[in-house]
């Protein structure tokens, strides 16, 4: 219950905080364009708190419904017009200017997830070196080359600092074409370029199946086997294991890993095993009774309810800080937020002709999910979070869809070629088909999100 109010207050907070920054960007172009605004809208439907201030013709609204905004503007169109407040209607402005306050909202929301990225970039990104662990036998990483422990240090040309960077470098890669150039560096300092050939990019980029479907995993070093915690109804405390034991041996195997230990577990459930454990510099035998779990693909696997203690400096040279100085850490938000736009817009047109599944599409119950776990994770993560909801805000608003500001940016092209408006008719049509589009990609959205929540 507590996360489940976590996600609701992050989403709401993190939608409010974005749609106020893509609205207050058409609200203080157009009052800097002379035009007249009559409302300002933070969410939709009934208004939950209004004022003005003074000597401000604008009424300010946080409304019921957090899941928008508006601003709401003098317009002939929409509503008489005195004769004396006609220069300030919105459709008595020249083209420059309409075009100026439609394309305000979403470059805002661009600008904010620059600013978002510099206070990451200063703060430092912790992250994972992207070293490869086992690689699937016959696989598409085999068959590449790759080999345990390979340092993947760059992907088609881009460096990657860590997993998080690889693996937006490899979606990329796989969607855009046949081939992803790789470079890695070995235990031993050598590099080497390989190449992953892609053969069905659709299947890869159904979602968490990339680094399976390429037959990479993420490398892990050994984990003494020495347990930690202990739950109370599980079958070690029943069998007399304590914390801080050392699992030397199972049924005659010698365990120099946890890693190791859980695989023999797992094969053996409901059995009773001949085990050996160091405690206190002495070795004891023990007949250890392995519980029963069913996992999600109803298998029966043994555990016997015991976490593994995780040593202090464990991981320590896997780890990897992006941290920059305020210049160079602006340079790489600017970088980051236009590479995520074009990964935006790549990932849009490859769903369309599909070469990207549609199940990446997330809608607001993921998108809520997301919020919470980023929120709970710290400051750095939900700014990250932050940052990509505004770039996918401010990417998708300027597609040439109706309702949507690049529908407006269309038919204001229209009228620079033709010299006139389009005709209201025009707009009805369009709306139509802008209400018809939206409602069908909400729909793939929710369906995503229901799936992933029931599975």
């Amino acid at each position: 219950m507590t996360s489940f109010i976590v996600s609701v207050l992050a989403f709401i907070v993190a939608i409010g905080v974005l749609v106020t920054v893509h609205e207050f960007g058409h609200f203080i172009v157009a009052r800097a364009m002379g035009i007249k605004v009559l409302r300002f809208s933070v969410g939709f439907g009934k208004p939950l708190y209004t004022w003005k201030r003074r000597g401000d013709s604008t009424e300010y609204v946080i409304a019921a419904l957090p899941l928008g905004g508006y601003v709401k503007m003098l317009d002939e169109r929409e509503g008489d017009v005195a004769p004396a407040e006609l220069p300030l209607a919105f459709n008595r402005q020249p083209l420059h200017k309409r075009f100026a306050v439609v394309l305000a909202g979403p470059i805002f929301n661009l600008v904010f997830a620059v600013l978002a990225y510099w206070a990451i970039f200063m703060i430092g990104i912790p992250g994972i070196k992207p070293v490869v662990g086992e690689i699937r036998g016959g696989s598409i990483a085999a068959a590449a080359g790759f080999v345990s422990q390979d340092l993947i240090v760059d992907v088609n040309g881009e460096p990657t600092p860590t997993w998080e960077t690889a693996m937006l470098r490899l979606f990329e890669g796989v969607m855009r074409g046949n081939a992803v150039g790789v470079k890695v560096l070995t235990p031993a300092g050598q590099q080497r370029s390989l190449t992953l050939n892609i053969a069905d990019p659709r299947a890869l980029t159904e979602p968490g199946k990339l680094l399976d479907g390429l037959g990479l995993s993420q490398w892990t070093p050994d984990i003494p086997p020495v347990i930690g915690q202990i739950a109370d109804d599980g079958s070690a405390r029943a069998s007399g294991l304590k914390s801080g034991d050392r699992v030397v041996s199972v049924a005659g195997a010698q365990v120099d890993s946890w890693q190791q230990l859980v695989k023999l577990l797992q094969v053996s459930p409901g059995k009773t095993l001949d085990t050996v454990i160091e405690r206190d510099g002495r070795s004891i035998p023990v007949r250890l009774k392995v519980g029963v779990q069913r996992a999600q693909d109803g298998k029966e696997i043994g555990h016997i309810g015991a976490a593994v203690r995780i040593p202090p400096d464990f991981g320590a040279r896997l780890r990897a800080e992006q941290r920059y100085n305020p210049a160079v850490a602006l340079w790489h938000a600017v970088k980051r937020t236009a590479g995520m736009c074009w990964l935006t817009l790549d990932a849009a047109g490859n769903m369309v002709i599909g070469n990207v599944s549609w199940h990446n599409l997330s809608g607001p119950i993921d998108i809520a999910q997301y919020a919470g776990y980023s929120a709970q994770s710290g400051v750095v993560p939900f700014l990250m979070f932050l940052a990509i909801v505004s770039i996918s805000l401010g990417v998708l608003n300027l597609l040439p869809i109706p309702l949507l500001d690049g529908g407006h940016v269309l038919y204001y092209a229209l009228e620079l070629v033709k010299g006139s408006p389009v005709s209201q008719r025009t707009e009805i049509v369009g709306q139509r088909v802008g209400i018809a589009l939206l409602l069908m990609l909400m729909f793939f959205a929710v369906y995503n999100d229901l799936s992933r929540l029931l599975s």
